[in-house]
């Protein structure tokens, strides 16, 4: 089984619900006795389309997202909205022919809208990168989350493309590409770059990544409950400023409120 999957089971202890693809699993928990909602894209080797078979975000994939979060948002509209947990595990957004045409623009952004909404109505949002995060499929699947929580794992990796495709662009060797990201934080693929950036909000070193054991889950479990304790009542996402990398940015904010 893929990361997500493991992850998923391990940290959401339910029964599936039905009506999604097989690649977007959905299952109803709890955390720190809040409901909560685990959402997790997985491979599907029988996907009808090839390209979103290996766990990668696609046409299915995006619009099963925006599914169930806004039925979440639906259901507990006028009540107290549930915790959402996006477990990462995606190399990729679905790249091919048949996804360009029948809009995979529209269904990634329906996934990234949904998101949006329901941690502006109030849910607590949390994306726990377990294995890979890349490309779009991290920004449909996890990147709108007021706390980003990783694994301290070399299997963890965040970057806006693969080593391949980003040597191919740059017209450079991966040999090359990794000496300049030894320098560049924000061309390594390594998840203490990443760190570096601000994003993070936790890095959790567990003993077995791809099994997790007892305490494993109990480990992500405290971390995940002080990140919900630290959202608090807040919708936005702003926390990701604070890093000296980003520094610029904060410093482009502010002239932008000044000028505006």
């Amino acid at each position: 089984m893929s990361r997500g999957t493991e992850w998923l089971n391990a940290l959401a202890c339910g029964h599936e619900l039905p009506g999604f693809p097989a690649s977007v699993k959905v299952i109803d928990g709890e955390l720190g006795n809040r409901p909560a909602r685990y959402l997790a894209v997985v491979p599907a080797p029988h996907n009808p389309f090839p390209r979103a078979r290996q766990g990668e975000v696609g046409l299915l994939e995006g619009w099963g997202l925006a599914k169930a979060i806004d039925e979440a948002i639906e259901a507990d509209a006028g009540g107290s909205p549930r915790i959402l947990v996006a477990i990462v595990d995606v190399p990729s957004q679905a790249y091919g022919r048949r996804e360009e045409a029948l809009g995979i623009h529209q269904a990634l952004a329906g996934a990234v809208d949904a998101y949006a909404r329901a941690r502006l109505a109030g849910h607590p949002l949390i994306a726990l990168l377990v294995g890979k995060a890349m490309s779009g499929a991290f920004l449909a699947h996890g990147y709108q989350a007021q706390r980003l929580i990783a694994l301290d794992d070399d299997g963890v990796m965040v970057h806006a493309m693969g080593k391949a495709a980003a040597a191919r662009i740059t017209l450079r060797s991966i040999e090359e590409l990794e000496s300049l990201a030894a320098t560049v934080p924000p061309m390594a693929y390594d998840i203490a770059s990443y760190a570096s950036l601000g994003l993070l909000w936790d890095r959790v070193k567990v003993q077995s990544v791809e099994q997790p054991g007892a305490a494993d889950i109990a480990k992500v479990n405290e971390s995940l409950a002080r990140a919900v304790l630290d959202i608090g009542t807040s919708t936005d996402l702003r926390s990701r400023l604070g890093a000296p990398n980003r520094a610029m940015s904060s410093r482009v904010r502010e002239q932008l409120r000044a000028q505006w």
